[in-house]
């Protein structure tokens, strides 16, 4: 699994068109401030360690997001960080397990929708902290 931690000021998305298609409609945007964004990509070996992963994941935003004192989060699928990926419900279970325990733990959690490509915006606050890749 890889990460791309992200502290945004400002994101908002809009879904574009279905890139998986038995991904669930989704015709609403997604919009969130002063929130940690988390670009997540899950690889073929990370389906074998989902419940170890999704622990490692959930740190890492939790850390992040205690550096900025906020309690936002927004977890967008994005197989954009590396050439080979697992396959589409083992992805989307995963993220969606992030988006259970985030949630469980007190955190506002929106979701990119799943299967889709996105039109977004990303406004990222300055700090070197503000920008955290993680290799799981």
């Amino acid at each position: 699994m890889k990460l791309l931690l992200l502290y945004a000021h400002d994101y908002w998305l809009r879904p574009y068109e279905k890139s998986v298609p038995d991904a669930t409609d989704h015709a609403g945007e997604v919009a969130s401030r002063a929130a940690v964004v988390a670009l997540v990509h899950v690889e073929p070996a990370d389906p074998a360690n989902h419940a170890r992963l999704v622990t490692k994941a959930i740190k890492q935003v939790k850390w992040l997001a205690g550096k900025f004192g906020t309690r936002a989060v927004v977890l967008h699928s994005f197989a954009h960080l590396a050439t080979s990926r697992a396959e589409p419900g083992a992805a989307a279970a995963l993220l969606a397990d992030m988006q259970e325990r985030l949630v469980a733990a007190g955190y506002e959690v929106q979701t990119a929708p799943f299967g889709w490509f996105n039109e977004f915006r990303v406004h990222v606050a300055g700090p070197s902290l503000a920008k955290v890749f993680v290799e799981l």
